[in-house]
């Protein structure tokens, strides 16, 4: 007997790690308090593929929050550099294919 898994069986969840890089956008704060930033997504093993993402700091925390399985101390420290200096960091971030998709870093 022949057993043929189906396709969400076979489906493994692939997961990359990145570095995340925040730069405030040019657009300047925004009047509802989120800043707006360019997300610069990396390859955490070194190899080239940068990804440039427009959004904004409420949007990522909350990409971060749903998408990730990052501690709310790492997310708060997070949030803090981000309001606090021209940039904040997010180093060795595990994230699925699908919300790599979502933001276009992989094209669907």
């Amino acid at each position: 007997m022949r057993v043929i898994a189906s396709g969400a069986d076979r489906r493994q969840d692939f997961r990359m790690r990145v570095n995340l890089i925040t730069q405030t956008s040019v657009r300047g704060q925004s009047t509802t308090g989120t800043i707006p930033l360019s997300l610069t997504i990396r390859p955490a093993c070194g190899l080239p593929g940068d990804y440039e993402f427009p959004t904004d700091s409420s949007a990522l925390l909350q990409l971060l929050r749903q998408q990730t399985d990052l501690p709310a101390p790492v997310l708060e420290r997070f949030e803090r550099d981000l309001h606090a200096s021209m940039g904040a960091r997010l180093l060795g971030v595990e994230l699925n294919d699908k919300v790599l998709t979502k933001i276009g870093y992989f094209i669907d």
